[in-house]
């Protein structure tokens, strides 16, 4: 800045060392010290640089510039008014230093236009800014959003697995054991029954397996298409009840014969894990008392599943530890689906025991599902 205004000053007197050369030189040394404060008082110096542009031209440059660094740090309307002055101190020093061989109209509207023109460009670099401020901070809070979006589908995956291995795992782990407890508890059976109870637990084994390996299948993204096998649902009922009353558990079912076309994919397979949560739950802590299961629902109305199973005078000791998240991650399924769970000891008296069984003389324990069936 102190070349071009000292350039200025030399194009100024170049014919000649005019009346005003003092002036000039002391106005261009003052404007070139103010412009280091243009950083922390910008609007402050720039009036004063305008108002040394009104003694002479040298202070010109400093003084556009002053202007245009306004309008890129400061609002439009404080540049605007900063230009107004500019362009008067210049309109000023035209009246009492007239630059030869350009009227005064023209000098008027050069020096608008010129003042225009800073205050635009400053804008529109100002605004070019914000927007791509505007567009990392968007860039960024979504690239958060994405990553909360990623954390939260991976607690919600490993919610799912968790949940499905309980379902497979609780079940055909129960069923192992109770047949295992009967071949402890009668060594000296005879040989085919030893043998037919191995078998059992053998294919019992296999099917925990293969049951674990689906439901890995079901939760993998990058499985080949066509290689799943299909989740249980209500077709799949009577065999789960004929499993269990193999194991030594009685289940009576009563209620509407629900066709496994008719009910939704969605409520079947919810269906078939509150039965099959309640099978496990009876054959854990009420082992040997009878269990009743009774469907009920149609569309509309909603689909209702009913097991109750009597509960032994003391608590049971079972076989397989139990985590206590059964009947949570069934509540939390069909709360998801629309539905609701009641589960609780229904008359009689006792403590509290595991998954919510209490043990108490004449009580038995109810497990109520209800899922909304659209028409």
């Amino acid at each position: 800045m102190a070349v071009v205004v000292g350039l200025s000053i030399v194009g100024l007197h170049a014919s000649g060392a005019g009346p005003y050369l003092g002036l000039d030189v002391a106005v261009g040394c003052a404007s070139v010290a103010l412009v280091p404060f243009l950083a922390r008082w910008p609007v402050t110096v720039t009036v004063a640089l305008s108002a040394l542009a009104a003694l002479s031209l040298a202070a010109t440059p400093p003084a556009t510039m002053a202007v245009f660094l306004v309008a890129r740090w400061r609002r439009l309307a404080i540049a605007a008014r900063l230009a107004a002055v500019g362009a008067a101190a210049h309109l000023i020093r035209e009246l009492w230093r007239p630059y030869h061989g350009l009227p005064y109209v023209w000098w008027t509207v050069l020096a608008c236009m010129t003042y225009a023109a800073l205050v635009g460009w400053g804008t529109l670099i100002r605004a070019n800014r914000a927007l791509i401020s505007s567009l990392l901070e968007r860039a960024e809070h979504a690239e958060a959003e994405q990553a909360r979006r990623v954390a939260e589908t991976r607690r919600a995956e490993r919610a799912t697995i968790a949940r499905e291995m309980h379902d497979v795992l609780a079940h055909r782990l129960s069923l192992l054991a109770a047949y295992a407890g009967a071949i402890s508890y009668h060594p000296d059976a005879p040989p085919q029954q030893l043998s037919d109870a191995a078998e059992v637990i053998r294919s019992g084994a296999h099917q925990a397996l293969n049951e674990l390996r689906e439901v890995i299948n079901v939760l993998r993204e990058d499985e080949i298409p066509g290689s799943r096998h299909p989740l249980p649902g209500v077709g799949d009922l009577p065999r789960l009840i004929e499993e269990t009353r193999k194991a030594g558990t009685p289940v009576s079912v009563a209620g509407d014969a629900w066709p496994s076309s008719q009910v939704p994919d969605a409520i079947g397979r919810i269906v078939y894990r509150v039965v099959q949560e309640g099978l496990t739950n009876a054959r854990k802590h009420a082992p040997g008392e009878a269990v009743r299961i009774e469907f009920r629902g149609e569309p509309g109305t909603g689909a209702e599943v009913d097991i109750t199973n009597q509960l032994p005078a003391a608590p049971a000791a079972s076989s397989v530890p139990g985590t206590g998240t059964g009947l949570i991650g069934l509540a939390e399924r069909l709360g998801l689906a629309g539905g609701r769970l009641v589960a609780g000891t229904r008359g009689g008296h006792g403590d509290d025991g595991h998954d919510g069984h209490d043990g108490g003389h004449g009580a038995e324990f109810g497990l109520h599902a209800w899922l909304p069936w659209a028409e």
